[in-house]
């Protein structure tokens, strides 16, 4: 296996944290992390956000192992330290939504090389979330699942959804979309944003070590998304939408003052979600996982709760 570049000094995460460099079937390198110990009952896969990276889940991975659970994090195409998509890296671009899953397929390869045990586990966080819905819809072989605040719609307004179709489409049909979407800068949201008014955390130190990671490391860092990432996004959503939920035992966190994905969505599917339960947390932002101490604690044993009632 290729070894490939892993931050622990940024991580937060347990000891025997490693990354090796994955090879997609469209000839793409990404990167994939993981943390594991012996005697594991089984793997949590975790697919991060846009603009994330595998070490911001090394506190995620420390709940799990110490639950005796192994933890995997992804860098999809475009972001991280995999293969960016254009020649601008401070844009987050894909070709199509759809080829987020020619990763999936790449990282369950991996995981069995690596020989991490099953039961397979997943959580998908904001654009994780929109890309394991539909990689569970398509056979993910996992036993359970749990979303934070996952990408089923964007919370955009009423007056500029209509505009967020029309320039996708018009600028997709002229080959014009390699671009930053209008409004987005190339400077990373954690890089330019104050604390005070972020929409990501109230957790000063977890706000901190995403600054941290960044400011040590920028070739992790990733601006906002070009207008092709926006069309196809909105694209995947909408098919996404019309499909009944799978049956997958699911958990879903969301913040009571989540301003990034729509929260009408996330309640709309989790109404109908079989064997779903939706856990709203209060005054969250929109990373649960990172938020104060108290809610953090709740979504953790929750999810490990979860893990732990489907063997």
């Amino acid at each position: 296996m290729d070894i490939a570049p892993f931050h622990d000094d940024v991580a937060y995460g347990p000891d025997g944290g490693a990354a090796h460099w994955v090879t997609t079937v469209d000839g793409l390198k990404i990167r994939v992390g993981h943390w594991t110990c012996a005697d594991v009952k089984g793997t949590v896969l975790i697919f991060p956000g846009r603009t994330e990276y595998v070490e911001k889940y090394g506190d995620a991975a420390r709940e799990f192992l110490e639950a005796n659970y192994a933890t995997v994090s992804i860098d999809w195409r475009g972001q991280g330290l995999a293969d960016r998509m254009v020649g601008d890296r401070r844009m987050g671009h894909v070709g199509k939504f759809a080829d987020y899953q020619k990763d999936v397929s790449a990282v369950m390869a991996h995981v069995k090389e690596l020989g991490l045990p099953e039961p397979y586990f997943l959580i998908g966080h904001s654009m994780g979330g929109c890309i394991g819905l539909r990689a569970l819809m398509e056979g993910l072989p996992v036993k359970a699942a749990a979303f934070s605040a996952p990408m089923w719609g964007i919370g955009l307004s009423p007056v500029v959804r209509p505009g967020a179709w029309a320039v996708s489409a018009v600028a997709g049909a002229f080959g014009k979309d390699n671009v930053f979407a209008p409004g987005q800068p190339p400077v990373s949201y954690v890089l330019r944003e104050d604390f005070d008014i972020n929409t990501l955390t109230k957790d000063r130190d977890m706000w901190d070590r995403l600054v941290e990671q960044l400011t040590k490391y920028p070739n992790l860092a990733l601006g906002g998304p070009s207008i092709r990432w926006l069309g196809e996004s909105l694209r995947e959503m909408l098919r996404l939408s019309n499909r009944p939920s799978p049956a997958t035992p699911t958990v879903t966190f969301l913040g009571t003052n989540e301003d990034i994905v729509d929260p009408q969505r996330i309640k709309d599917r989790m109404a109908k979600w079989p064997n779903g339960t939706l856990h709203m947390i209060d005054k969250g932002e929109h990373e649960v996982m990172l938020e104060i101490p108290a809610s953090r604690r709740f979504v953790y044993d929750t999810m490990i709760a979860h893990f732990n009632a489907h063997p």
